[in-house]
């Protein structure tokens, strides 16, 4: 993973949306010092995909490491 337990919260937040069905929000925050390990920082004015997105079980990891750092 490119951060360590700390250095990203990831927050969710569910609800029922207009047609009834239950939504869920993911909140993703990095501190910008963080970023520019990544080769990114705050003054950048855009971004651009450079690469391909990493494999599945690379978000599914995330996602697991994100429920047990609550």
């Amino acid at each position: 993973m490119p951060f360590d337990e700390g250095e990203i919260q990831v927050d969710l937040a569910c609800g029922p949306g207009p047609d009834g069905h239950w939504r869920g929000w993911f909140d993703v925050r990095v501190r910008a010092a963080d970023l520019r390990r990544l080769g990114l920082h705050p003054d950048q004015p855009t971004s651009e995909v450079t690469a391909p997105s990493p494999p599945r079980w690379w978000h599914a990891a995330a996602e697991r490491d994100a429920r047990r750092s609550r």
